[in-house]
């Protein structure tokens, strides 16, 4: 099992979630982190860190957001993608979109 982030990260990326990762297993993209399901070792410390509930345990993920374990994985091999490690301040509209949903169109590879 592993972690997913979710379309809630979607245009707000805040990285606190990156902060506590014991092993480094979060991407990012220009709008979106993403964890590396072979990185992830199932700790969980990342869950109560994301300000928007955007990361969840596969296991529990809803059921509108299972689309979401293969695109984790997928753009976690974008080499585009780099491991990030240290938290750095969201993007600057993140509060204006920190509460929509359906965002999975305005995510960028």
């Amino acid at each position: 099992m592993t972690h997913v982030v979710t379309e809630a990260c979607i245009r707000c990326k805040y990285t606190d979630c990156v902060d506590v990762c014991p092993v480094d297993c979060f991407r990012e993209g220009p709008n979106f982190l993403t964890i590396d399901p072979d990185e992830c070792i199932d700790c969980a410390v990342c869950i109560p860190e994301c300000p928007v509930s955007a990361i969840f345990a596969e296991e529990d993920l809803p059921k509108d957001q299972a689309h979401m374990t293969q695109l984790n994985a997928d753009l976690a091999l974008l080499p585009n993608w780099k491991s990030i490690t240290k938290r750095k301040a969201a993007l600057p509209d993140a509060d204006d979109w920190k509460d929509k949903t359906g965002k999975l169109g305005e995510l960028v590879r």
